[in-house]
């Protein structure tokens, strides 16, 4: 069988983790401040704080910024239901919008016509670690007819006087635009560290801030978020170590999602091996899967990675088979199952899920997410899948789509 996407767990990061439990400190301490400090160093960001999820940073931020009940966050349709879950968390309308036809990510003439006076932020997602075309999203918000829309009503929206762009950026740690990395192209950028993603902490997140650093404050930006994601405590376990430290104040009814020691140790070991290592291996199998499937254009619609602004971190290959039906994509993926490969769809848009549903948008006004999710299967990419298991991915892949399309034209 070969698995879909298991993790690196190698004695260097086994070592690491080892490290961080005879030390004492497992909870989030010296570690998660190194990682801190060397994603900030790798990204360019003005900040950076880990987290226990990227989900957790996306809600923090909308909180931070003042989203409220009744305003609105444009997102695209295909997206994992994290992206609108946030939004629902704080009581505003998540405002969904088309994708494009080739590379899943957002629209920005959607984008344009889906913007209002209750429009408070724009959450762009990097599907499969493709970025988004940001130049294009930072050009538009400061458009003067769409400035004359926004409305502030918080310090924070008063200081950026804009609609923030949020990058929801889970699947592109590493990527970039123009040579510059994600977590330095759009005001904010919030990163997942899950188990299934290219850098891992087991589970975790980052928010990466590349805000105006004169009215918003590197320190202090990241001292409030701190005190955020901890109960709204004024000093964590370990700056509270210190002799007489212990006193503490509650600044804010906060949250409880912190990242430890413990993750912070996988990620160290990850991010020392991610571009020379980790992205090298990645693009040689989605450059395997390009060659091979390259051979079958009359079949398959292949993945976007780099064009000639943005450069890909190969997080998924997300494969097309042409012209076929969800039903018949399904019983594709049925049959490569069958044949020991595991292979994933992402996703399904968030208006086809039930809660979406019930609240009363349709999959309908969405036909390229549509199109695009009926026709999508996302193959192994991991660092240990070898040439030979990527053959092996390919010719089970290739033999299911031709029994499947040679069953519906004998029915037919």
């Amino acid at each position: 069988m070969i698995p879909f996407s298991p993790p690196r767990i190698d004695d260097l990061i086994i070592n690491e983790v080892v490290d961080t439990l005879k030390s004492g400190w497992i909870t989030t301490g010296p570690k998660t401040l190194r990682l801190e400090n060397e994603i900030k160093d790798y990204t360019g960001a003005s900040a950076v704080v880990c987290l226990n999820s990227a989900t957790a940073g996306l809600e923090l931020v909308l909180r931070w910024y003042g989203v409220k009940p009744g305003d609105e966050v444009i997102i695209p349709a295909y997206t994992y239901c994290a992206t609108a879950n946030v939004v629902e968390h704080i009581g505003a309308v998540p405002v969904f919008v088309d994708v494009n036809p080739n590379d899943f990510n957002i629209d920005i003439q959607a984008i344009e016509k889906a913007i209002t006076n209750r429009t408070k932020v724009i959450m762009p997602v990097d599907i499969a670690g493709l970025p988004c075309d940001y130049e294009a999203v930072n050009n538009l918000v400061i458009r003067p007819d769409v400035l004359q829309k926004f409305k502030a009503e918080t310090e924070e929206q008063q200081k950026l006087g804009r609609i923030l762009i949020m990058a929801d950026a889970a699947h592109s740690f590493g990527a970039s635009v123009n040579g510059v990395k994600q977590g330095r192209l759009t005001d904010v950028a919030v990163f997942s560290f899950h188990a299934v993603k290219n850098l891992t902490t087991a589970e975790g997140g980052a928010i990466a801030f590349n805000l105006n650093v004169e009215r918003f404050i590197p320190e202090v930006l990241t001292k409030r978020f701190k005190v955020l994601s901890l109960h709204g405590q004024s000093k964590d376990a370990f700056s509270k170590l210190k002799p007489g430290a212990w006193r503490y104040d509650v600044e804010v009814a906060g949250f409880k999602c912190n990242m430890t020691d413990i993750q912070a140790s996988i990620g160290l070991v990850e991010l020392s091996r991610y571009d020379n290592d980790t992205l090298v291996r990645r693009k040689q199998i989605c450059d395997q899967y390009h060659s091979l499937f390259s051979q079958h254009s009359d079949l398959f619609e292949l993945p976007l990675f780099v064009d000639e602004k943005r450069q890909s971190c190969y997080h998924l290959y997300q494969l097309r088979v042409k012209n076929i039906s969800e039903n018949q994509r399904d019983e594709i993926i049925t049959r490569i199952s069958e044949l020991g490969v595991s292979v994933n769809v992402h996703f399904i848009p968030v208006p086809m899920l039930s809660y979406y549903k019930e609240k009363g948008y349709s999959i309908s006004n969405y036909p390229v997410a549509y199109r695009n999710f009926s026709q999508e299967i996302s193959l192994p990419v991991y660092y240990d899948l070898s040439p030979e298991q990527v053959k092996i991915v390919f010719d089970a892949v290739l033999n299911s789509v031709q029994n499947v399309l040679a069953t519906n034209e004998t029915t037919v």
